[in-house]
């Protein structure tokens, strides 16, 4: 009986086994009579992209919710590219600080802008890169020819923020949620305590470490000997020179919003302050102090925000009539110790970036880096510029040089225009785009650093024909 089961299950095996070779040829054969995709076909570009204005938090934006700040992003997507809503299909949306009610707030921003209920949308998170993220799963999902068109973007509410009840409170309330009668419920009562009513409060803090971020910059520029005057000198360089964009109308990304309730219609950034080197200088350390040279002014501020662009590939544009502002050419994602070095993922990523495309800082036309802090920044300048930095973390024969100042952030940048955590990425390579016609640039670099020491450095090519309108 036992030799009559073995056989049959040996028979069963090399009956599976057959089937399973017979299946990976039809599969085989499938994948070989696949036409092969031209150039066209693999270029993926970047059509274009639009953002709300960004605005200090707890402004105009203030009695709003998230989705439907994102909301305008998406509508006015549409509306700049006249792109029907129905041949979108697939929705990457970002976000960091997330609002319970929504957690998938790419989906519910969909909905509520009239997609298709029939368009899938997921929501990422990943720090400050979180709508570099949306971008990259976007070309993913493109380059497995999955999908044809996509929307990614980002949003950031911080007029209202998620603010709990203590861990205890809320075991209270569950158990107290659960309790079926009168003794039950008076038995919790009675283990109540003052101390259960202290709320948590959101911070933008490292949960590995408890440092916030504000106190890693400044034990980064320490490290790095970036000095006081160094971090107000470039903070008052980024807002002169986003109010010259602004002033000269180069912010075509931006889309006015008339907010229910605001009589004025919202139509620009309002965290853009000229100040003077006197005042800037007068300002108290805001983390470590009295010692520390990170102040609020030449940090980036608290920043409600969203915006969304259109991708595919350049076949598919050309098919569509629509015009591309840029080729998205290549990416790649970075990690280092989120305690001293959290804020370096520039540095990490853009000497990768160019190594793995074959070039050189000379080759670039056009830096946009988001600036988090003036001392980062300036830290990761000096970074790349130092031979022991370079050899001792990144591995290189010597540094990778300095950077043509002359072409960084020429239109300012998150100290100025303001930081929207998850919507800043699609803003970078916007700009980027839209500085390569203006500037008569051909390539340019965006990179970004991250909470959890994570960063991004991508690669734009100027499409041709393209226009900064």
């Amino acid at each position: 009986m036992n030799i009559r089961i073995m056989q049959s299950r040996n028979s069963l095996k090399n009956a599976t086994s057959l089937f399973r070779r017979l299946e990976y040829r039809q599969l085989s054969a499938q994948v070989a009579a696949q036409p092969k995709r031209n150039a066209a076909d693999q270029n993926i570009v970047l059509v274009d992209g639009v953002r709300s204005p960004f605005l200090t938090s707890g402004t105009a934006y203030s009695k709003l919710m998230p989705h439907e700040l994102a909301r305008h992003s998406l509508l006015s997507l549409l509306q700049k590219t006249r792109l029907d809503k129905e041949l979108v299909d697939y929705i990457v949306y970002g976000t960091v600080i997330q609002e319970v009610k929504t957690s998938n707030i790419g989906r519910e921003a969909a909905l509520s802008a009239g997609f298709s209920d029939k368009t899938p949308a997921h929501t990422v998170t990943m720090a400050c890169i979180s709508s570099n993220m949306a971008i990259s799963t976007g070309m993913g999902l493109i380059a497995t020819n999955t999908y044809d068109v996509i929307v990614a973007g980002g949003v950031e509410f911080m007029s209202d923020l998620p603010i709990r009840h203590s861990r205890k409170m809320r075991a209270l309330l569950v158990k107290a949620s659960r309790a079926k009668t009168l003794g039950q419920r008076l038995s919790l009562l009675s283990t109540f305590r003052p101390d259960f009513l202290a709320p948590e409060l959101p911070a933008v803090a490292e949960f590995s470490s408890g440092e916030t971020m504000g106190k890693s910059a400044d034990r980064l520029a320490t490290a790095f000997n970036v000095s006081r005057q160094e971090q107000d000198d470039y903070a008052l360089r980024s807002h002169t020179l986003a109010q010259q964009a602004q002033e000269k109308g180069y912010f075509t990304d931006l889309m006015p919003f008339k907010v229910q309730g605001v009589d004025q219609l919202v139509d620009k950034d309002n965290g853009i302050r000229v100040s003077t080197p006197e005042s800037l200088a007068k300002l108290k350390p805001a983390f470590i102090k009295p010692y520390g040279t990170v102040t609020a002014a030449n940090s980036s501020f608290l920043t409600d925000g969203s915006s969304a662009c259109l991708i595919m590939t350049e076949a598919k544009a050309k098919q569509l009539g629509l015009k591309p502002k840029a080729f998205l050419r290549d990416f790649l994602y970075v990690s280092q110790d989120p305690v001293d070095q959290l804020l370096l993922g520039p540095a990490y990523g853009i000497p990768k970036l160019l190594k793995k495309a074959g070039l050189t800082l000379k080759d670039i036309d056009t830096w946009e880096i988001h600036e988090a802090f003036a001392g980062q920044i300036v830290a990761n300048l000096k970074a790349l510029d130092s031979d022991w930095f370079c050899k001792t973390y990144l591995g290189l024969n010597e540094k990778l040089g300095s950077v043509d100042i002359s072409k960084w952030n020429n239109w300012g940048g998150s100290l100025s225009i303001g930081h929207p955590f998850a919507a800043t990425g699609v803003r970078l390579c916007m700009h980027t785009a839209n500085r390569l016609v203006r500037e008569d640039g051909k390539l340019g670099v965006v990179a970004a650093c991250a909470a959890g020491g994570q960063g991004v450095a991508m690669l734009i090519e100027r499409y041709p024909g393209a226009t900064a309108d």
